[in-house]
């Protein structure tokens, strides 16, 4: 099974989210939120589609590469949920090592909100991701789904619907 950068940030945000998308339940597409993000990465940076690379290596896709700087554009609809942004781009950044790319460097950027973020990836991250990627093979192999963790960001999951109904139902 191929780890992405999906994995990493669901892996940050919710167990159980990471297992349903591993396992093939994917609500993505009837996402609202989904949509915008997507609309955002469509129509913030148009002249980057000619300037710079959308690159796919080992299961991971990365939103803008610029091959002669060595820099990975991240393009994130909001900062709330900054920690799993940074993990998924480390991740990149890692992945991109792995294949003999040194010197990478990774950049968030919100166009909403006017902000860039640099990343980094240092030796400990490298050995948090190793941790991570393990953690994430154990948990999306396991046989029944990870219980719900009701955090505030529950409402705006894409999951939301299928968590809660399937909640109700096991009450009753």
């Amino acid at each position: 099974m191929t780890i992405t950068g999906t994995h990493f940030n669901y892996y940050q945000l919710c167990h159980r989210k990471l297992w349903l998308f591993a396992n093939g339940i994917n609500m993505e597409q009837e996402s609202d939120l989904v949509y915008e993000g997507k609309l955002v990465h469509e129509s913030s940076y148009p002249q980057r589609t000619s300037k710079y690379d959308e690159v796919e290596i080992d299961g991971i896709k990365v939103d803008y590469y610029d091959t002669k700087n060595k820099v990975i554009h991240e393009i994130k609809k909001s900062n709330k949920m900054d920690k799993a942004h940074e993990w998924q781009l480390k991740y990149y950044m890692y992945v991109f090592e792995q294949h003999g790319i040194e010197g990478v460097k990774g950049i968030l950027e919100y166009p909403l909100l006017r902000k860039t973020q640099e990343v980094i990836l240092t030796d400990i991250d490298r050995e948090e991701i190793m941790a991570i990627a393990e953690d994430i093979t154990k948990i999306i192999s396991q046989e029944t789904c990870p219980p719900i963790a009701k955090k505030g960001i529950c409402k705006n999951c894409s999951y939301f619907d299928f968590c809660y109904i399937n909640e109700m139902e096991e009450e009753e």
